[in-house]
């Protein structure tokens, strides 16, 4: 079973995911505008990849955008 956290500090964040009580990933975003968020970077660690966290990371970024309404912009590759 995996968690996901938001943690924020002035114009930045990042969601961490958690399984078993271990950080798995994180995605990082910084805020651009009042209504706009940048995605800069998602990693899930080699061996937990292919799980689906990727996805869940994301998710909760637009689950985020939508509450707050704001818009993404993605620049991670």
């Amino acid at each position: 079973m995996s968690r996901i956290e938001l943690e924020e500090q002035d114009n930045r964040g990042r969601f961490v995911i958690y399984k078993e009580d271990q950080e798995a990933g994180e995605m990082t975003f910084s805020k651009a505008e009042p209504n706009k968020i940048i995605i800069d970077h998602t990693a899930v660690y080699p061996e937990l990849r292919e799980q689906g966290m990727g996805n869940e990371l994301v998710m909760a970024g637009v689950k985020l955008a939508r509450e707050k309404g704001l818009k993404i912009v993605p620049l991670c590759t």
